[in-house]
């Protein structure tokens, strides 16, 4: 199941799965702001031109025109960069779509600081919390195209809000599509292990699993799960997680508030006080350059994770 040599974009993902799920009679549309050629909708649009509409530069407007077609029975997709949405529509989104829980389904693109060259104004660091933070939006962070490409038919077919995150970078390929399934609310186990847990979502699941095996050289087995839907969460994989190895390390893309990291660490406060260390942006936003140096210098990187895992296994109750 897990490889990665092939990679490719999660944003690919997005318009031929929607093409794909419109030939099979599903009553899609898409709404556009100007930026269909970067997140792939435009692939449907040339195939389904009477279903899909741009707005231009105009998020907002993006997000009433979804809801309206919703409302009128259709499946509404929305797309842009996550900077612009939920960036400059955060009302619209929590007035038309969350509070009603009208069938609209953004995908955003261009998240996190993979991003890379176009610089801090362009990488979204807070969408996650912005859309955790309006029940009742699921919200998905796929680890690649494959699981990307199953959480848009997941959207497509289950009625309701939907968030998804997709990426500039074309990133390893983890799963062969053959024998996974995406499913809400489910935390994909990709490696066995004892002695702490590594939760990652997005681009950071691959470096979860290098960090696993560095750690196995010391002899330190580490269980890795793939947190991409966090919204619904998996609650017992969180709690198994805690009882079974006693120490736990997130990894995200995006600030430890409001993101992976708060809602693992609100479970287990909650309901099983573990050690846990967190692996993501702090109190800054990004800077300038390719993506992979960027994971490098904030230090969103398997040494890293590796480094954590040390930290919050040191502080395990004996």
């Amino acid at each position: 199941m897990v490889q990665a040599a092939r990679t490719e974009a999660t944003r690919a993902a997005l318009g031929p799965t929607l093409a794909r799920l419109c030939r099979e009679g599903l009553d899609i549309v898409c709404v556009d702001a100007d930026l269909g050629y970067s997140t792939s909708a435009v692939k449907f649009g040339r195939e389904f031109p009477e279903r899909f509409f741009t707005v231009g530069v105009a998020e907002a407007n993006m997000i009433g025109v979804s809801a309206g077609l919703a409302s009128c029975g259709k499946i509404a997709f929305c797309s842009t960069f996550a900077v612009f949405s939920p960036g400059h529509s955060f009302d619209q989104l929590r007035m038309a779509v969350a509070q009603p829980g009208t069938n609209v389904k953004l995908v955003s693109s261009h998240g996190g600081v993979v991003t890379g060259e176009d610089g801090a104004s362009a990488e979204a660091l807070e969408d996650l919390a912005l859309m955790l933070a309006m029940p009742p939006f699921r919200v998905i962070y796929p680890a690649d195209v494959v699981e990307a490409e199953q959480a848009i038919e997941t959207a497509a077919r289950t009625a309701g809000p939907f968030y998804i995150r997709t990426l500039r970078p074309k990133t390893p390929v983890i799963y062969d599509g053959s024998d996974y399934r995406f499913e809400l609310g489910r935390w994909h186990r990709l490696r066995e292990g004892s002695d702490l847990t590594l939760i990652a979502c997005g681009e950071l699941v691959k470096a979860a699993l290098d960090a696993a095996v560095s750690l196995a050289a010391e002899g330190l087995e580490a269980r890795v799960l793939n947190a991409s839907s966090l919204r619904p969460m998996d609650r017992e994989a969180v709690l198994a997680a805690a009882r079974e190895t006693g120490a736990i390390v997130t990894a995200e893309d995006h600030f430890v508030h409001g993101g992976l990291g708060g809602i693992v660490a609100e479970t287990l406060a909650e309901e099983q006080p573990t050690p846990v260390a967190f692996v993501g942006m702090r109190d800054r936003y990004g800077t300038s350059g390719t993506w992979d140096q960027l994971l490098e210098y904030f230090g969103l990187t398997a040494a890293a994770m590796a480094d954590a895992a040390r930290g919050a296994i040191s502080r395990k109750l004996r």
